[in-house]
């Protein structure tokens, strides 16, 4: 049954989780032929037979949003109703997926081939395979995958075909097609493919809308897309995008189907496979185009072991649950249901507040393994660590971060001397281990300029911290309340809340932050650091206990990096950036300014360098209009009030006393 909740109040620690099972084992001692040939029949919707693509192409065509909207636009444009239709006809055609069994097995064959290669084990929560395939069964389902490899969309079919479930169709980027042969494989699994930007294109959109909708409305496959929009390069979860999300909540709120079951997935990477790629692309280099030659390329990676993943199936949420008592849906009777209409205020807000506590849903979910305490550790002590005194501070970690509610894999019977040589053995490329000590591996691979060697050691810190911000999510409210008692100017309850809020706005772009959130963001940190007694919490002060400042030190340390980025994207808008400058040249700029600071030793943290922290503060900028965007002829400008950002910059580094002098220059 779907759950009717997105957020439980109580003790996160004392949530109870669902055994994992391994589906590579039985690969590993039976054919892998058989396992792609055997007989699939995999449960559907109130047992209705999938339709073949031709129905649904013809179905999308002749429905009467789409005949409405074509009318509009052969009388505004006066182009024939013909033409229209032929382009909505060849938009579609680019557009859909065309399921074939041949290919579905040919890919079952061959992934299970190379998940074996890749990886040790690919362990599943079978109760959320069981709740899953229930649902499938009695409502509309919508798959809503993290996203941190490209492996994501491969896997979760490789999953639902392993246990006899209806393949997904897949919202993919255009980029796939690029790649040919395997482009069509994919369309043939059930990708569907869609542009990244349509803008104004009304017909595109309703072409769109409508496909997702005449799938989701007759139950013809679950439909799978990702929250996020776009892989996460950083390894954080991602502000959500809502467009796809606010299509598939349409049919229920105009009364076509009675509900729709949204399913959180949370896939975790022991180690991704990008996370070398990824680093580069954060500092700027460009993303390779995805190609079949690349793709034979990159064969190589298959003599490497990149651990084990895990994949956990949450609860199916009710969208019709979620919706009661806030959703007046007798406003949708008032026009014809094929009229499009644009979401009312109440509506949007609604889908905004359901997304962000989806992610946080797949936040909470994420299984996390010993080495993303160690990688939060090492890039803490950037001059190496004595290996006894790291695997002490990873036994206490492990220990502070199951308190916090922490989803961590590793099991009481494995001693942390262990889990630390286990973690450091699978990440050699980005550790160097010698002498009795660890350190992270930052010298360049070779010789080079002065602005080589540092992009070099940049890509080890930030490959590092790609896995150090799996675990974030864990320790983000703890953490802010720890900041904000550093930045208030006493011990006062409503000074602490006060910076506490504000920091929560600043970062609301960078992490997970529900809207409207702020009291209880703060009660959770307040209950979480009294509870591992690193605060005592009174009726008018939070006061930090002598017990705590290990904590509250690890806490403002693990953050700092984020702080500073922002500190130095505002010293480049108050000393560097012209009057009036192109927002297609900030990124560039600002790590440019970021890199003469680091070899001059002005600035120690690479971080900084990272494009995903700059276009964060960026945002945050403007939301708090430090930074605004004019339009000048085609080109966006970007004009700075650096009175307002040297404050800000200042407040961030604990120079200013109140947070009323900021808010009086912004």
């Amino acid at each position: 049954m779907a759950s009717n909740t997105l957020y439980s109040p109580r003790d996160p620690a004392l949530k109870k989780r669902d055994d994992f099972e391994d589906i590579l084992e039985e690969r590993r001692s039976s054919s892998d032929l058989r396992y792609a040939l055997r007989c699939y029949v995999p449960v559907v919707y109130k047992g209705i037979a999938p339709c073949k693509p031709g129905v649904l192409k013809t179905a999308v065509l002749q429905s009467d949003r789409l005949r409405h909207v074509v009318a509009e636009m052969s009388k505004e444009t006066g182009e024939s109703a013909d033409v229209i239709r032929e382009e909505a006809s060849g938009i579609l055609e680019e557009m859909a997926h065309r399921l074939r069994l041949g290919t579905v097995r040919f890919f079952a064959y061959s992934l299970s081939k190379a998940f074996k290669a890749l990886f040790q084990r690919v362990r599943v929560n079978e109760d959320g395979i069981q709740r899953l395939q229930q649902s499938i069964q009695e409502h509309p389902v919508v798959l809503l995958p993290s996203h941190r490899s490209y492996m994501d969309f491969l896997i979760m079919s490789y999953i639902l075909y392993t246990y006899d479930l209806s393949l997904p169709v897949i919202a993919a980027g255009m980029d796939f097609l690029g790649m040919k042969i395997v482009g069509e494989m994919l369309r043939m699994s059930g990708a569907f493919f869609i542009r990244r930007s349509f803008g104004g294109d009304k017909l595109y959109w309703a072409v769109f809308s409508e496909y997702v909708k005449t799938m989701l409305r007759n139950g013809y496959a679950p439909i799978e897309f990702f929250l996020e929009g776009t892989r996460s390069r950083t390894c954080k979860s991602l502000t959500p995008k809502l467009g796809l999300l606010n299509i598939v909540m349409e049919p229920f709120f105009k009364g076509e189907v009675f509900d729709v079951s949204l399913v959180p997935i949370s896939i975790s990477y022991e180690r991704v496979l990008e996370e070398a790629l990824y680093a580069r692309e954060l500092l700027g280099v460009p993303k390779p185009k995805e190609s079949t030659s690349g793709l034979l390329k990159a064969r190589k990676i298959l003599s490497e072991d990149y651990g084990s993943i895990h994949v956990y199936f949450g609860h199916p949420v009710s969208l019709r649950s979620l919706a009661q008592g806030r959703i007046n849906r007798s406003q949708y009777n008032l026009l014809p249901r094929h009229i499009p209409r644009r979401p009312s205020q109440e509506t949007q807000a609604f889908v905004n507040e359901t997304a962000y506590r989806l992610v946080r849903l797949q936040e909470e979910n994420m299984v996390l393994r010993p080495w993303v305490l160690v990688a939060a550790l090492l890039l803490q002590n950037p001059d190496g660590v004595d290996m006894e005194r790291l695997v002490e501070q990873t036994s206490w970690l492990r220990g502070l971060a199951v308190s916090f509610g922490a989803f961590l894999d590793w099991p009481d019977y494995v001693s942390a001397s262990k889990a630390v040589a286990s973690s450091l053995a699978l990440h050699t490329g980005l550790v160097r281990t010698e002498g009795g000590r660890a350190q992270l591996a930052m010298e360049p691979k070779e010789p080079g300029s002065p602005e080589e060697d540092l992009f070099d050691r940049a890509a080890s810190v930030l490959s590092c911290a790609s896995y150090r911000n799996q675990i974030l999510h864990v320790f983000l409210r703890p953490a802010l309340l720890g900041m904000a008692m550093q930045m208030a100017e006493a011990s006062r309850k409503d000074d602490i809340y006060s910076c506490f809020s504000f920091l929560r706005d600043v970062f609301s772009n960078e992490f997970i932050l529900c809207p409207g959130g702020t009291v209880q963001d703060f009660d959770e940190a307040c209950y979480m650091l009294t509870k591992c007694a690193a605060v005592h919490v009174q009726k008018q002060e939070v006061v930090a206990t002598e017990k705590g400042q290990r904590i509250l030190s690890f806490l403002t340390s693990l953050f700092q990096p984020f702080l500073k980025g922002y500190q130095v994207v505002c010293r480049f808008l108050c000393e560097d950036a012209p009057e009036g400058f192109p927002e297609s040249e900030y990124v560039a700029a600002v790590r440019s300014f970021a890199v003469k600071r680091i070899l001059s030793g002005e600035l120690t943290c690479y971080e900084a360098l990272s494009s995903d922290v700059q276009k964060n503060a960026l945002a945050a900028l403007l939301r708090m209009k430090v930074v605004r965007k004019l339009k000048v002829g085609d080109q966006v400008t970007l004009r700075v009030n650096k009175v307002a950002a040297n404050t800000l910059e200042n407040k961030l580094g604990g120079r200013v006393s109140t947070q009323k002098a900021l808010l009086a220059r912004l």
